[in-house]
This record gives structure tokens, sequence and C-alpha cells, in this order.
């Protein structure tokens, strides 16, 4: 069985994120989210809120679950049995900064990464996007799957 290994800081999970989850667990036996965090962005929301809005958005989808990735994602996946990592990407440029992560990844072990391009209409939707709806008290439902607004909006009401 393989393992789709989908990783991503999920600052918050957008419409475009669940769309590749979704995707990616209809092709997959079994799918684990990875919430990382980057080091080069300040993140909005804590780790801790960002694992809860993605697990309350993937709750119906039953090969799925999350984990909080801590470390290189090469790491992360080497922890399961034939993993690959899935990635999306809403154009070329994605495509090419996917096509190097691909080859540093490979060099650490991970065989295969796999690339799916944003389904139309979704390639506009960015976690950046999002943050900026959730900045100026703009409706965030046009970005951001409604468990995760919840979520979000009871974080953002006891920060």
């Amino acid at each position: 069985m393989r393992t789709a290994i989908i990783s991503g800081t999920f600052d918050p999970i957008t419409h475009g994120h669940m769309d590749v989850i979704t995707r990616a667990a209809m092709l997959f036996e079994k799918v684990v989210v990875a919430v990382s965090s980057n080091s080069a962005k300040k993140g909005f929301l804590t780790n801790e809120a960002r694992v809860k809005a993605v697990k309350a958005s993937v709750a119906k989808l039953n090969n799925v679950s999350v984990e909080l990735c801590e470390g290189l994602l090469a790491d992360f996946c080497l922890r399961f049995e034939n993993p690959v990592i899935v990635r999306g990407a809403r154009s070329g440029s994605d495509f090419d900064y996917e096509r190097s992560l691909y080859i540093i990844n490979k060099s650490f072990g991970v065989p295969e990464t796999i690339v799916l391009p944003a389904s139309s209409g979704l390639d506009h939707i960015s976690s950046t996007y999002a943050r900026e709806l959730m900045r100026y008290n703009k409706s965030l439902e046009s970005a951001i799957p409604d468990e995760a607004v919840r979520v979000i909006k009871e974080y953002l009401e006891n920060d």
C-alpha cells in the first residue's frame, strides 16, 4: 500500500488544499496531511489551530489523517510504508518550485512526488489571500472550507 503525504503550512487550509486532499484520497488508500511550519514565514495561526482546522475539514474523508510535521518532510515521509508526496500547483512557477523540492526530497530517500494541477476556478485561492480576508474581517467562505472557518473564528475570538 502506498501512503500519500500532503504537506503544507495550511495557514489556513483553503478550498485549493481541500481539492488536492480530496483528489489524493480518491487515488490512494491512505493519505496523511502533514501540517508543517515554514521557518521562512511567520505563522498567522498556531500549529494547534492549523491542525484542528485541517482535521475538521477532512473529517468526512475516511482514509485521511492529519499530523503535525516538525522537521524535514523527507524524514516525516520515511516513517510510512511506500510514501509518495502529493503536492498541488496553481501555475508554472509553482510547478518549477515543486520540481526543485522533488529533487531535494529524492536525495533524502523519498521515492516519488506527484504534482496535481489546480482544478479550474481554484487557482487564484491561496493561504495569503485567505489571511488577507481574515485581517480585514471579510467573509472567509469563498477561500476556506466551512469546517475550518468555524475553527478559525473560534481561534481568533479567543486569541
